[in-house]
């Protein structure tokens, strides 16, 4: 029970300081590991999926043995109050929400300002879509498509692994996520080379996907919405984890996402979500920023209260 004591105040303070502070500004920590698996990379590329399987689990076990030993050496030289620190610091680095957000928020302003040019400036620190073929409603839609998936990918499952396995759980998640965007695409030189990656992103996001879509159901305008669309659409759409959460998502604030969409001149057509929604607006962008926060907030509670469940009943053998 006292680990898991220290793995939940560290999750909270961690909550706390992205609610606070948003991402480190200079020297962040997934930026440095990024830098680390492009090097691996360049030595360990070969048009091969074990290649880029090996690559994926060098780059995952360093990130975790970096976490475990900094938490053990924190523990070792400050008690639980050094591992706590570390367990925050971790949680810190690895969400994102806040980010998140604020980007989203400045594309808002940039389209409520009838400056479209500039929303598409600032709509590649969001997303990988091709901006320049977008109008403004096409704009808020690939924002509100991004806080959706985000908020899966740079919160919940971030959570959800933080609660399985402290901290090393959330470093190995962040890894994971990170290698996907890195190298898990369809492009000619990833596409053997990142299957590893985007296969194991895809097992490792699948919890916090399906608990991100719950709690937009609970936390939405429109939970009736939600659970329908989800439902009928999900299954449709070509990620197993953005689907569920793009499609509660729309439901829940009653918009349609999804169809056409651009990616590096290669266009796409996705299938809608929530086909009774209206078009996106650029006013849905907050509305999709304040389910995002309140999904976060319920995410925190949910696995604070399933890690304490688990670690009592650990204790109750134990104590057998």
């Amino acid at each position: 029970m006292r680990a898991h004591r220290t793995q939940l105040c560290g999750a909270a303070l961690g909550h706390l300081g992205d609610l606070l502070l948003g991402d480190p500004r200079r020297g962040h920590p997934v930026a440095a590991f990024g830098r680390a698996a492009a090097a691996a990379e360049r030595v360990l590329w070969r048009d091969h999926r074990g290649a880029g399987a090996l690559h994926t689990a060098l780059c995952v076990a360093g990130a975790v043995t970096a976490v475990t030993a900094l938490s053990r050496t924190a523990r070792t030289l400050a008690g639980a109050g050094g591992a706590t620190l570390v367990d925050a610091a971790v949680t810190w680095t690895v969400l994102g929400g806040t980010g998140l957000r604020q980007e989203a928020l400045a594309v808002a302003r940039a389209l409520h300002a009838d400056d479209v040019e500039g929303a598409r400036r600032l709509l590649p620190n969001l997303c990988g879509r091709d901006p320049q073929a977008l109008d403004a409603d096409g704009v808020a839609r690939a924002v509100v498509e991004s806080v959706a998936e985000n908020t899966s990918d740079a919160v919940v499952g971030a959570l959800v692994w933080g609660a399985a396995a402290g901290a090393p759980g959330m470093a190995a998640f962040r890894a994971v996520n990170t290698l996907d965007a890195m190298v898990g695409h369809r492009s000619p030189r990833h596409l053997r080379f990142g299957w590893a990656a985007a296969r194991l992103d895809d097992a490792a996001g699948w919890p916090g996907a399906r608990l991100t879509a719950v709690l937009a159901a609970l936390a939405g305008p429109s939970p009736r919405g939600a659970l329908r669309a989800w439902r009928a659409d999900a299954g449709s759409h070509p990620s197993p984890n953005a689907g569920p959460v793009e499609a509660a998502f729309a439901g829940a604030l009653g918009v349609r996402l999804g169809g056409t969409l651009s990616y590096g001149g290669r266009t796409e057509h996705r299938p809608v979500l929530n086909s009774r929604g209206r078009a996106v607006r650029r006013e849905d962008i907050a509305a999709a920023v304040r389910l995002s926060r309140r999904v976060g907030a319920l995410a925190l509670l949910v696995t604070s209260a399933a890690g304490a469940l688990r670690a009592g009943r650990r204790a109750e053998r134990g104590a057998r």
